[in-house]
């Protein structure tokens, strides 16, 4: 049994075939720009399997919400049928997931090698777990075990109003409001958000989400002031996560960035903001925090949902 698998994203997809066991193999990542669509895209990578290889199902993680057959995607022009889509691909079925919900069925499967932990707490055997992205945007997931399966829960919680802690935060909020109306925690964390963050601490200076990345590879001090900022705000984001989930399975920090900058991460404010939250600073303490420095993966978490959910033999 082969499945293909897809990871796609505003601007790349990553393609691989997963075989039972966890086996990812094959992979491929194309830009989207340069196809006109999802189908011919997944269609040139399916092209490249030799004979008698070709997967008759596949499960594709997409950044876009889930909301039936119609999917519209935010980051780039492409609107398509998973129906057909699969009728398009001739393949038997096309399961989508939200690209946090393959993220999420990857947790089970990631071994400390995959990890890096920040702060104390012991995870809690099938206890929920939390994830949580910063990159283009802010993604959240959590993870429930019910009746001995994980089931991802997904939703929209980048876009959860943002909290400040202390009066820099109010202002650097207020500013946002300004900007945007609704300041929402993904136009603070995430990386046009981390953008923003640098730019309110330094008088209103405007860089690109890459130019200040390049500050903080350089060692600038207002650059790593601002990384510091934008770790202490997804610290409130993954407590309140931690706190609605009860997640004492832990809380995994995925996305782009945060993998990007793990020895300023883990010397950060995220764990003290993590756990700051008043009384209940020890059911806080008590959950663990990682980093995932796995490779690729949400393609290992849709291979783990492609094999728990395969459709029974014929």
């Amino acid at each position: 049994m082969r499945w293909l698998i897809a990871d796609i994203g505003g601007t790349n997809t990553r393609c691989a075939i997963a075989r039972p066991g966890g086996t990812v193999e094959r992979l491929e990542t194309f830009r989207n720009r340069e196809f006109p669509g999802l189908d011919r895209l997944l269609a040139s990578y399916l092209g490249t399997l030799p004979p008698g290889q070709r997967p008759d199902e596949a499960v594709i993680a997409i950044a876009a919400p889930i909301r039936g057959d119609e999917i519209h995607m935010v980051n780039i022009n492409w609107e398509f049928s998973i129906s057909a889509l699969a009728r398009t691909l001739a393949l038997k079925r096309v399961t989508p997931l939200n690209d946090f919900a393959a993220l999420a069925y990857a947790l089970p499967v990631l071994g400390p090698e995959d990890l890096r932990q920040v702060g104390g707490g012991k995870a809690m055997a099938g206890a929920p777990k939390v994830v949580v992205g910063p990159g283009t945007g802010l993604g959240t997931a959590g993870l429930v075990n019910i009746a001995g399966r994980w089931q991802a829960i997904t939703g929209e919680g980048g876009h959860v109003t943002m909290a400040p802690s202390n009066e820099r935060e109010a202002w650097i909020i207020a500013l946002g409001r300004e900007r945007f109306g609704h300041c929402s925690a993904e136009r603070l964390i995430s990386g046009p958000g981390l953008a923003f963050v640098y730019g309110a601490l330094n008088s209103g200076t405007t860089l690109a989400p890459d130019e200040v990345g390049a500050r903080i590879e350089a060692g600038e001090a207002a650059a790593l002031e601002a990384l510091d900022v934008f770790f202490q705000l997804l610290g409130t984001v993954a407590s309140n996560l931690a706190l609605t989930f009860a997640a004492f399975g832990g809380v995994y920090i995925g996305g782009g960035i945060t993998p990007r900058y793990v020895a300023q991460f883990l010397t950060s404010g995220f764990r003290p903001r993590f756990e700051d939250k008043g009384r209940h600073r020890p059911f806080l303490a008590d959950i663990p925090s990682w980093v995932i420095t796995a490779d690729q993966p949400a393609l290992r978490g849709l291979a783990a949902y492609a094999e728990a959910h395969a459709a029974p033999a014929a």
